[in-house]
């Protein structure tokens, strides 16, 4: 696999100042493009606002750092672009403004890629899109495991904007024919959040019933967006990203029985396969968790 140019929007958030240092260590060069700078080694940055149309396509023609003035050949092309930055969740800033900068920084941001010829485009969508997490009041999913061919209906500001962004991404793909892949992505941890977070989940589930008890390793996360950089031609897609795993001690089956019951299960389901299912993610690119929640906190109720 060649090392690539990335321009990554979104960096320095929670996702992506795990998932950057992932892809430095598989020896891509990074640009991180946000409103604050990701201060880690060997990451370029540039400060720019996804909002402005012209930001987008003059920051992905612009050199990533100093060094690339030295050739004397011009402006090298980025091999890919990476897209994390939103409004990371509802209740930051007025559902309105949330819907606006995640949409139509989206747009703009795939649409300087596309047309500077920019054949390989990830985009960060989000769990929320299957309409539970942000409902109000309870709600429970329609069949179980979730996975990508449901009927995706959130009823909030951020779900929606994600469930737009991920048409803008359909519609530009079949006009372009590049790559454009769409992660929903789970509830994301940071290695320090196991210690802090999980053993008050582990005793208290029902906390972790709008997440569908999904959840995601940032660094996991970095492994995803690897494969998707290795895997070319599949057009357009979309995929669950989670680990294999519930957030839960208790079984599947369990889980499914006692928070979301009467909702069908339509295929066999391991012990403690995840309800939010990253089978996709598995049989398609490869993925192989390499940080189970077990791995840093113990599993006593």
């Amino acid at each position: 696999m060649k090392k690539m140019r990335i321009f990554f929007t979104g960096g320095s958030g929670k996702a992506g100042r795990h998932v950057i240092p992932y892809l430095l260590e598989q020896g891509h060069r990074v640009m991180n493009v946000d409103l604050v700078p990701l201060h880690y080694p060997g990451v370029d940055n540039l400060t720019a606002d996804i909002t402005d149309s012209g930001q987008m396509f003059n920051a992905m023609s612009a050199y990533a750092g100093f060094d690339e003035l030295e050739p004397g050949t011009g402006v090298p092309k980025f091999d890919a672009v990476v897209h994390f930055a939103a409004v990371p969740r509802i209740l930051i800033k007025p559902d309105n403004e949330t819907f606006r900068v995640n949409t139509i920084g989206t747009y703009n941001v795939i649409e300087a890629a596309v047309k500077l010829g920019i054949k390989k485009i990830i985009i960060a969508s989000s769990e929320t899109t299957y309409g539970v997490c942000f409902s109000d009041g309870q709600t429970n999913p329609r069949s179980l495991p979730v996975e990508e061919g449901y009927d995706v209906d959130p009823m909030d500001s951020y779900g929606l904007s994600k469930v737009l962004n991920e048409q803008t991404a359909r519609s530009f793909q079949r006009r372009s024919g590049f790559d454009i892949y769409a992660l929903r992505i789970g509830n994301v941890i940071e290695p320090h959040e196991y210690a802090s977070l999980f053993p008050h989940y582990l005793k208290n589930p029902e906390v972790r019933r709008r997440c569908i008890f999904n959840y995601i390793d940032a660094r996991d996360l970095g492994q995803a967006v690897d494969l998707c950089l290795k895997k070319d031609g599949m057009g357009y897609q979309v995929f669950n990203v989670a680990n294999d795993h519930n957030g839960a001690v208790l079984p599947s089956k369990e889980l499914a029985e006692r928070f979301f019951p009467g909702v069908p299960v339509t295929r066999e389901l391991g012990e403690h396969e995840a309800l939010f299912s990253n089978r996709k993610l598995r049989e398609v690119l490869g993925f192989k968790e390499q940080h189970h929640w077990r791995k840093y906190v113990g599993g006593e109720e």
